[in-house]
């Protein structure tokens, strides 16, 4: 059985506090596990874990959220800030059109200006941005079972047959990895399937076992986590 994306999970800090600033910022209620339960328009559901681990470099994926208008643009951009987020450098250009912003905990994403005909009708979170090789993107087809929508100049995206945001990988040139991932993909799994999935993710190109922790990696060394449900 093909395990589902149950949740985009950010390892944080404080998981409670950084729960507050994505619920205010997407509008979203924190659920009674801490969770932001997918929104209407089949965003993904978030999850925030407790971790210890500083954040020494720019993440390698980040949220690409979408406007309707310059005054939407406008007004998600201040109410990040008002919630305690903050503009920052990610080497963008000054005719570039994006906001690029970050998160009480640093972590960055941007708020795309309206007519983003890529994104369009993705949602408010319109994907989740990977640094990442094309082999990765083709990895997370097979693994979710997700048509590409995009696989071109070595870049490469998948969305849900439902619809909803994309999650893409942007080709060369490659991040260094320093540090541990902040952003990962939490998969779900009935019980007693576990085994069976272990193995077809390896057999498409994972690693590891699947511990305790469910910890596995993707084969550009990205780590996600096999949860059972």
């Amino acid at each position: 059985m093909t395990g589902n994306l149950d949740a985009v999970c950010f390892r944080a800090h404080d998981p409670a506090a950084l729960a507050r600033f994505w619920a205010g910022l997407l509008r979203r209620e924190v659920a009674g596990d801490g969770t932001l339960a997918p929104a209407e328009d089949g965003g993904f559901r978030l999850r925030f874990a407790r971790s210890d681990e500083p954040k020494v470099a720019q993440n390698r994926s980040h949220f690409d959220l979408t406007s309707e208008s310059l005054e939407e643009q406008r007004e998600t951009v201040a109410r990040a800030l008002a919630l305690g987020g903050r503009h920052t450098d990610v080497g963008q250009l000054p005719e570039e059109e994006h906001v690029v912003l970050a998160d009480p905990e640093g972590n960055e994403f941007c708020v795309i200006e309206p007519g983003n005909k890529f994104l369009a009708g993705c949602g408010f979170i319109g994907a989740l941005s990977c640094d990442g090789t094309p082999q990765v993107g083709r990895f997370w087809a097979a693994a979710l079972g997700w048509p590409l929508v995009w696989d071109q100049d070595e870049e490469t995206a998948i969305q849900a047959p439902y619809g909803g945001p994309k999650i893409t990988w942007g080709g060369p040139p490659y991040m260094p990895r320093r540090g541990a991932d902040r952003l990962i993909l939490d998969l779900a799994v009935p019980a007693g399937d576990r085994e069976s999935e272990v193995e077809r993710l390896i057999s498409l190109g994972a690693t590891g076992t699947g511990d305790a922790a469910g910890t596995m990696t993707d084969p550009d060394g990205n780590g996600f986590r096999l949860l059972t449900r």
